[in-house]
């Protein structure tokens, strides 16, 4: 594999009601409303293809013949008819041969939205999901999109779930292993109407070496090169930066003790901000991220080109 990937990620908050119910026997009835065409309009862009072959996994989802339907009708309306459906069940199912050819044939790879944790269980350590990381980091414009837990999973450490009442009390929030596409984040989703703050802030204070990435509904980003983010949708994405943490009591806390914090870094984004993750920089356009990258390539060949200094005694 390359070093940097070629292919791209887009991470989509979600909206209310994507995959699951919060009660078995609440007799109130979901729709689920799939307002995000404008991120699924990018979502096609991205492919560089005017009708990809687009194969959306239903995995993470509770209801997953409804969510099936809604993705088809979606891209439908986007002048999209090569769309088909993967319905993974079980780890036997990710492993039979039509899949993994459909994989390799794929243009972009859809993720619904549900329980993270079952797509973790369905291909962790999976041929499935070897042939996706080949594709993603071999094939430019090759595109997975996930949405709600299609998007928290994509990273290497992923919330498996937690208490927002009781976030920031050391125990809260459940850490577990996700797919692995982007190792340096941890990302949470349905961010700003479930207000998960404090998740993703005790998420960071446990693992203040990665970035946290808040992404609230009908909002997502675009990840290129595994590092660049962009900022698409409607509402907002928050950044948490730990790494500058002067004071931080999250390791050596009790379980239900309160974590203490100095020195969280924040960021708001909105439609068309950009963020370096390696570098862990804001910029407020393209244009602005593009001049910054080119003063930072004219100091390093001024730094070559210099005439080396004399170490002896003058």
């Amino acid at each position: 594999m390359t070093s940097k990937p070629l292919g791209k990620l887009i991470a989509i908050g979600g909206n209310e009601d994507k995959g699951t119910y919060p009660n078995p026997r609440t007799k109130k009835k979901y729709y689920l409303n799939f307002f995000e065409l404008g991120i699924l309009k990018r979502v096609i862009l991205e492919s560089g293809q005017e009708d990809p072959r687009i194969e959306v996994i239903t995995t993470a989802s509770m209801i997953p013949d409804e969510v099936a339907r809604i993705y088809i009708s979606s891209f439908t309306m986007l002048n999209c008819n090569n769309v088909n459906i993967m319905d993974i069940r079980t780890p036997e199912d990710a492993r039979q041969p039509e899949y993994l050819e459909r994989l390799r044939q794929a243009d972009v790879v859809m993720m619904s939205g549900g329980n993270q944790s079952r797509l973790t269980e369905m291909f962790g350590g999976s041929e499935f999901l070897q042939i996706l990381k080949q594709r993603y980091y071999e094939h430019p414009n090759f595109i997975i999109a996930g949405t709600s837990a299609g998007a928290m999973a994509m990273s290497k450490t992923m919330i498996k779930g937690g208490s927002v009442p009781d976030a920031l009390m050391k125990g809260a929030v459940k850490m577990g292993t996700g797919l692995g596409l982007i190792d340096n984040v941890v990302i949470d989703s349905h961010f700003v109407k479930r207000g998960r703050f404090g998740r993703l802030i005790e998420a960071v204070a446990l693992h203040p070496k990665l970035i946290g990435i808040g992404l609230g509904e009908d909002t997502g980003v675009l990840i290129t090169e595994g590092n660049h983010l962009e900022a698409i949708g409607s509402n907002m994405v928050i950044i948490m930066d730990g790494h500058k943490l002067e004071h931080n009591n999250a390791a050596a806390a009790k379980k239900g003790e309160a974590i203490s914090i100095e020195s969280m870094l924040l960021h708001v984004l909105v439609k068309g901000n950009l963020y370096d993750v390696r570098q862990r920089e804001f910029y407020p356009d393209l244009k602005l991220r593009q001049q910054a990258a080119d003063s930072i390539r004219m100091t390093a060949g001024q730094d070559a080109n210099a005439s080396p200094v004399s170490t002896e005694a003058q």
